[in-house]
């Protein structure tokens, strides 16, 4: 393929949540176009009216942006094309490429109940494809099949499974308009994809079948075909296809579960693709690296420890102010005091060494934005006095400094100093598991810590 020529799209449905096997999708699509300097476009293919939401249009655009997946031109909205979409179907009609097909009902089910019984799969068996129109019965509307070949074989050379051959006998004249006029999904979608200029598809294998109906519809109107890459579903940790009894489905989930969105990307991307034993790689990487060649066949587990793993490793690389902001968001952050929000950025870098999602992070960030309840200690009055007085006198309150200084004087007053750590952990925090007590003293700042301190020498 030439750099540039590449047009790639994502075509979800706007009837729920952004799933995260279609966000695989966007992302292999989205990368492949990148790669190749090309065009990564959107549709909404919303013509199931009934179905389709402005909620879960939001829920798309939101999803992909979080993602950080861009696309490159308005997206399209399949229904503002519906009528043009059947006006071709009739081209193909006037073409003899297609037919007005006037069984009803109960003579379609008369068909598959007599294939059936005779052992053959359940089609339309042609009976309108070379009758005379004039036949046709007035209180049946129509709907157009397309004139499928009859003989020979339909071959798929797929960018992922390889070569696919289908027998034609085996696809059935297939309806391009319904009888209410309106296009079928078949249609619809051939017609964007040529008139979007789509260069290349890779979805998921469930699509498979439809992919040789698709190539029918392309040949009949004389149109290029794009090339087609057929990934296997993500499955679950038990190696079945992914659903609900997994658990989360949706993008919006896993950002509520506090994963990074670079995590997600990361994964998502090892879930049918890979480069060599890479297991950290992030998106310019990716863009730099992507090829179909290294797409798999075999369908992936999403593994729900290794993700939280990742993501504990992007937890730990993110920007502090970046993470900030974020905290803030899932901490209802307006209505903190800015004395804990500074004390929040001061502990973010040891807040982020100990946790791996967003949510263990608002936890453990709460040792700042509470209020501490102390308690008078009887036993180590005298160690926490003098550790207090040598605070008190200390010239810099950094990090740095508060560890080589606090190490200095355990070693100077022979006093263990896992002993000053523990005391100072549950002075400061009333917790066991806290960031490092260097952390917290900055984090807190002086005048905090010491009173905290002194609260309970009083």
């Amino acid at each position: 393929m030439s750099k540039g020529s590449v047009v790639t799209r994502f075509a979800p449905s706007p009837t729920g949540f952004l799933h995260i096997g279609g966000a695989r999708t966007a992302l292999f699509n989205w990368l492949l176009a990148r790669h190749c300097g090309g065009k990564f476009l959107l549709r909404i293919e919303d013509t199931d009216q009934e179905r389709s939401t402005e909620e879960a249009v939001a829920a798309i655009f939101n999803g992909l942006k979080w993602l950080g997946i861009d696309w490159d031109e308005e997206p399209v909205f399949q229904s503002s094309q519906l009528q043009h979409h059947v006006e071709l179907a009739e081209s193909l009609v006037k073409a003899g490429k297609a037919y007005r097909c006037y069984c009803s009902e109960e003579e379609l089910e008369a068909m598959r109940s007599e294939a059936k019984s005779a052992g053959r799969a359940p089609r339309y068996n042609r009976k309108w494809r070379d009758r005379d129109p004039k036949d046709a019965p007035i209180e049946v509307e129509p709907v157009i099949r397309l004139k499928t070949p009859l003989d020979g074989s339909t071959t798929l050379h797929d960018i992922v499974q390889g070569e696919v051959t289908v027998l034609n006998d085996q696809l059935d004249d297939m309806i391009l308009v319904r009888s209410d006029g309106s296009p079928t999904f078949m249609l619809s979608v051939v017609v964007d994809d040529h008139e979007m200029g789509i260069t290349h598809v890779i979805r998921g294998d469930d699509h498979l079948t439809n992919t040789f109906r698709h190539m029918q519809i392309f040949n009949a109107f004389g149109w290029d075909i794009p090339w087609y890459g057929h990934i296997p579903l993500i499955h679950g940790p038990d190696g079945a296809k992914l659903s609900k009894r997994h658990g989360a489905l949706g993008i919006d989930a896993y950002r509520n579960m506090g994963y990074l969105p670079e995590a997600i990307c990361n994964s998502l991307l090892r879930l049918g693709w890979s480069h060599g034993d890479d297991e950290i790689i992030s998106m310019k990487q990716a863009i730099e690296w992507f090829s179909t060649e290294n797409l798999g066949k075999s369908a992936s587990r999403l593994d729900f420890s290794k993700l939280t793993n990742l993501n504990g490793y992007y937890m730990r690389a993110a920007n502090n102010d970046r993470l900030l902001i974020d905290l803030l968001r899932i901490m209802g952050g307006d209505e903190l005091p800015e004395e804990k929000k500074l004390r929040l950025s001061r502990g973010m870098s040891g807040l982020k060494q100990r946790a791996k999602t967003m949510l263990e992070l608002r936890d453990l960030a709460t040792i700042y934005t509470e209020d501490l309840i102390t308690e008078k200690v009887e036993n180590g009055r005298d160690i926490l006095r003098a550790v207090s007085e040598f605070l008190e006198s200390l010239e810099g309150w950094t990090e740095e400094k508060l560890e080589k200084s606090l190490r200095e004087f355990s070693s100077n007053k022979n006093i263990p100093f896992g002993k000053i750590a523990q005391s100072l952990r549950s002075i400061l925090t009333g917790r066991k598991v806290t960031p490092s007590i260097f952390d917290m003293l900055v984090a807190f700042g002086r005048e905090e810590s010491l009173s905290r301190i002194n609260s309970v020498l009083m």
